[in-house]
């Protein structure tokens, strides 16, 4: 990958690196390409608040934490919920109250990180609001959660303004997992990576980097 991005063409030209919250893809993304803004994707950031919520959950209710039907309301946000299925995990959430305090931290958390196209000016508006929740977070069992969205906070920030997604790219992984077990694992690469770009899409040409 080291020679491939040094060698390609226009990086210094691109504008937005849309990625998950990978330390190493935001250094590689640093220093390839050194005057693009760094952009969280949103299902990455859900996904990880999720499962920092789903953890602390186990650690309250470890019976509970079994429980499907529980784990799909959980992870739901509040706002799809019908008002049976919100009525129904009120009462369970009821006996833990530290739990219930954390779900209604956990869905005011999503909302912001749901926001997108923000103008500059709202932007600033929403900042201390989310700061102000990390804050919260941070004297909580989610404190290990706080700490990384605060490590991520440009990117996060930087997200409002965009609609951008690394959407694409997982459609692709997807794609590729795919056809490793379908195939049952590739013994030479070469053929992988032609069965890569036949179902991933290829213009017929193949650039080598050497």
């Amino acid at each position: 990958m080291r020679r491939y991005l040094k060698a390609l063409e226009g990086r210094e030209r691109v504008q937005v690196v849309v990625m998950d919250l990978s330390e190493t893809y935001r250094s590689i993304a640093r220093r390839y390409f050194p005057n693009a803004t760094i952009v969280t994707d949103r299902f990455h950031v859900v996904r990880l608040i999720n499962q920092h919520f789903l953890n602390v959950w186990k650690q309250h209710d470890p019976e509970g934490r079994k429980n499907r039907g529980l784990i799909s309301l959980m992870r739901r946000h509040q706002w799809n919920l019908r008002d049976e299925q919100h009525a129904n995990l009120m009462r369970y959430l009821a006996e833990y109250p530290v739990l219930q305090a954390l779900y209604v931290a956990k869905q005011r958390l999503i909302r912001l990180v749901l926001l997108k196209t923000l103008t500059r000016k709202k932007a600033s508006i929403k900042l201390p609001v989310f700061m102000r929740l990390l804050d919260e977070l941070a004297e909580s069992p989610l404190r290990a959660l706080a700490n990384t969205l605060r490590s991520w906070l440009r990117p996060i920030v930087a997200m409002w303004r965009f609609s951008k997604s690394n959407g694409i790219t997982e459609g692709f992984h997807n794609k590729m997992e795919m056809m490793t077990r379908r195939a049952y694992g590739f013994r030479n690469f070469e053929n992988y990576r032609m069965r890569v770009l036949a179902h991933c899409g290829w213009d017929g040409v193949i650039n080598r980097v050497r």
